[in-house]
C-alpha cells in the first residue's frame, strides 16, 4: 500500500477522507474518486467527499442525505450487488461490460465515466457505503497489485465510514 494511503488510514479518522479520495485517485492514476455513504437502517445516502483531477472532471457530491430510490437495485446491477455484500467490482470498460456487471445506460447518465472500481463498504452483512475512484475517458486494466491493495483499503476504510455515518446521519423524514 502506498504510505501516503496507509498514513491517511492510520489516523482512522473521517478528517482524512478528503486528502484520501485525492491519494487513492493518485495511486489509481484515476480521474475522480468519490465516497457514496449510506445508512443502512434508514436507506438514506450522500457523497460527502469527492476529489477531481481538473474542473473539466464532474463532481459527484450531495449537500444532504438524500432517500435512495426504490428502483435503485433494479436499474443499477452494481448497486444491486453491493447490496448483497459481493466483493468489489472493478470495470476495465463500461462499453464493453456485460448487461449482469453494470447498467451503461445508467453509467453514462449517472457518471459518465468509463472504466471504475465498484468498491463495497460492509460492515455486519450490510452495505455503508461505495467508494468508486474512475477514469472518464479511456478503458483502465487494473493490475492484481492495484486490486489487492484497493481491496485493503476497502477494508480500512469501511470502520470510518461507518462511524461518520453513524455520527452524521439524520432520520428519515415523517410522511
Amino acid at each position: 500500500m502506498p504510505p501516503e494511503i496507509a498514513e491517511l488510514l492510520k489516523t482512522d479518522s473521517a478528517h482524512a477522507l478528503p486528502e484520501l479520495m485525492q491519494a487513492i485517485a493518485q495511486y489509481l492514476k484515476c480521474d475522480r474518486c468519490f465516497l457514496y455513504l449510506r445508512d443502512p437502517n434508514t436507506k438514506l445516502g450522500r457523497v460527502p467527499f469527492c476529489w477531481t483531477r481538473s474542473s473539466d472532471v464532474p463532481t459527484v457530491y450531495d449537500d444532504d442525505w438524500k432517500p435512495e430510490p426504490e428502483s435503485l437495485p433494479d436499474e443499477d446491477p452494481m448497486f444491486a450487488a453491493a447490496l448483497a455484500t459481493e466483493p468489489s467490482i472493478f470495470v476495465e470498460d463500461v462499453n464493453t461490460a456485460g448487461s449482469d456487471v453494470l447498467n451503461a445506460e445508467f453509467e453514462s447518465e449517472n457518471f459518465g465515466h468509463r472504466a471504475l472500481i465498484h468498491g463495497h463498504l460492509c460492515h455486519e452483512n450490510q452495505l455503508w457505503g461505495v467508494l468508486q475512484p474512475c477514469l472518464m475517458t479511456e478503458p483502465r486494466h487494473w493490475t492484481e497489485e492495484e486490486r489487492s491493495t484497493f481491496s485493503r483499503i476497502v477494508e480500512q476504510i469501511t470502520s470510518i465510514a461507518v462511524r461518520y455515518v453513524e455520527q452524521n446521519k439524520k432520520n428519515p423524514p415523517q410522511e
